[in-house]
């Protein structure tokens, strides 16, 4: 057994105030108690006035891609063994991050699907992203044209065992000759692809830039919807009938926030030409939760020098700034966003997966907390910390 002593928790839902001690045993969570008690028999590690927390959990990365400029347009050159180094890089990096889950919404050709299992931390797939022919990420090898072949595409996932099916119902800034602000599938297209996802069992979020696509996907019944940027030919808008529809529905957002740099010149350059603000988009996850609608963290990891892996905590600061309450922006991270990925993680209560970190301080005054990540325990098993052997007895 092991014995996790520290400051204080977040459970993943509320904060627990200090001293507290986690009890760990074949790994899985046994117990959570307030102050120090003696465990006959249990390793004890000393974590001092660190907080504990549930694993976090990053909604939307792409392993494959390599945490540089370009990373998903340069995926076909890549052999199979840099795609492997790449995905394994990228892991180490939301390790250290104290992410010990990842859902990745868009591989090259199964290499993420294929590969879940041999990881320490736990990896949801999708596959390559449905996107229409040579619309968004069609390098990764996910084109499909018409009713018929959509639903083809949704029983290879199925077939896969991918863990959720990712469709993309709007362009995107990161393939050249497709428009962000175009909708690449029709209403009944998006329907059709709920349809034989749930069908099968499996949930469906939908890569959406403009309001246009985010409305058709949302009336095609998805289970998420990605970026949620609200695009119109007048800017960003979002309409009160999208936020009570997204509400009633239970639909999961994932605003993607989350940046260590300025975007490069290009980037800015297309997002001046089409009304887009990164400081609007953070201030309407603020405005989307305060309306009731379902919110998890993501980064969009690896897709760019400043969307590298392992920013999670930028993504959960972010939409603090955008008025998500501390507890709102922790809970995005672990127990709403375990929820929605549907897995045993993300709450420090008994009976969970042991996936655990540290944390100097205390994020539920300072959120900026989650950037001094001091251990990583995953599965009961402590994989990464910068404690001294002396604070285990």
């Amino acid at each position: 057994m092991l014995a996790l002593r520290a400051g204080r928790a977040f459970d993943g839902e509320h904060s627990l105030a200090g001293p507290v001690t986690v009890l760990i045993e074949n790994g899985t969570i046994k117990a959570v108690e307030q102050g120090h008690p003696d465990v006959p028999g249990a390793e004890v590690v000393d974590l001092g006035t660190a907080t504990v927390l549930p694993g976090l959990i990053d909604t939307h990365v792409h392993l494959c891609a390599d945490s540089e400029n370009g990373a998903l347009d340069r995926l076909p050159d890549f052999s199979p063994e840099h795609l492997d180094a790449v995905i394994e890089d990228s892991l180490g990096r939301h390790l250290r991050a104290g992410v010990t889950t990842v859902r990745d919404l868009g591989d090259r050709q199964w290499a993420v699907v294929e590969q879940r299992s041999k990881h320490r931390q736990r990896v949801l797939a999708s596959g390559p992203p449905i996107t229409c022919p040579r619309g968004h990420c069609w390098p990764m090898g996910g084109e499909a044209a018409g009713e018929d072949e959509l639903r083809r595409a949704v029983r290879e996932r199925a077939e896969r065992k991918v863990d959720v099916v990712k469709i993309m119902a709007s362009g995107g800034f990161a393939t050249p000759g497709t428009a962000v602000g175009d909708c690449q599938f029709t209403e009944q297209e998006l329907r059709v692809v709920v349809e034989e996802a749930h069908a099968h069992g499996l949930p469906v979020t939908a890569h959406a830039h403009s309001l246009t696509a985010a409305q058709r996907a949302v009336a095609a019944g998805v289970d998420g919807i990605e970026h949620l940027s609200c695009l119109t030919d007048r800017g960003m808008h979002v309409p009160d009938d999208l936020l009570d529809a997204l509400a009633e529905a239970d639909i999961a957002v994932c605003h993607t926030l989350g940046v260590t740099q300025e975007p490069p010149p290009f980037m800015k350059e297309a997002w001046d030409k089409i009304g887009m603000s990164y400081a609007t988009k953070v201030s309407m996850a603020g405005l989307m939760y305060d309306h009731g609608v379902k919110t998890v963290a993501g980064t969009d990891g690896g897709i760019a020098a400043g969307k590298p892996h392992g920013a999670i905590a930028y993504s959960v600061v972010d939409l603090v700034k955008g008025g998500v309450p501390n507890r709102g922006a922790l809970a995005s991270a672990t127990s709403q966003a375990a929820k929605v990925c549907g897995v045993t993680k993300g709450v420090l209560k008994p009976g969970w997966d042991a996936d655990i970190i540290a944390v100097r301080g205390n994020p539920m005054r300072d959120i900026t907390a989650l950037h001094d990540v001091t251990t990583v325990i995953i599965g009961g098993q402590i994989v990464t910390t910068t404690l001294p052997a002396d604070r285990r007895v």
